[in-house]
């Protein structure tokens, strides 16, 4: 399987969208500080994931996410968890 995943930063209130073949494994190289992207971001939250049986798929997805339209599309499927998220950190 393959993931694109959602991750929330408590720090700077933003979101950093990645993909991966191992969820579980990733999330803790978030958590622990070994991923450039997000080392000074921490701490982070998983807010949201997808599975993919195909490595492409999760790739363009990812891709896609990231780019503006599907940023926007993100911030309205995650309104109420993204609320949720930001306040509770504030």
């Amino acid at each position: 399987m393959f993931y694109v995943y959602i991750l929330f930063s408590i720090k700077d209130k933003q979101l950093y969208t990645g993909y991966t073949d191992n969820l579980k494994s990733r999330y803790q190289a978030h958590i622990n500080g070994f991923v450039k992207a997000t080392k000074f971001r921490r701490p982070l939250k998983l807010i949201y994931y997808e599975a993919y049986i195909n490595e492409l798929d999760a790739r363009k997805r990812e891709l896609y996410l990231k780019g503006g339209n599907g940023k926007l599309a993100l911030k309205t499927q995650l309104k109420e968890t993204y609320k949720k998220v930001s306040y509770k950190y504030m």
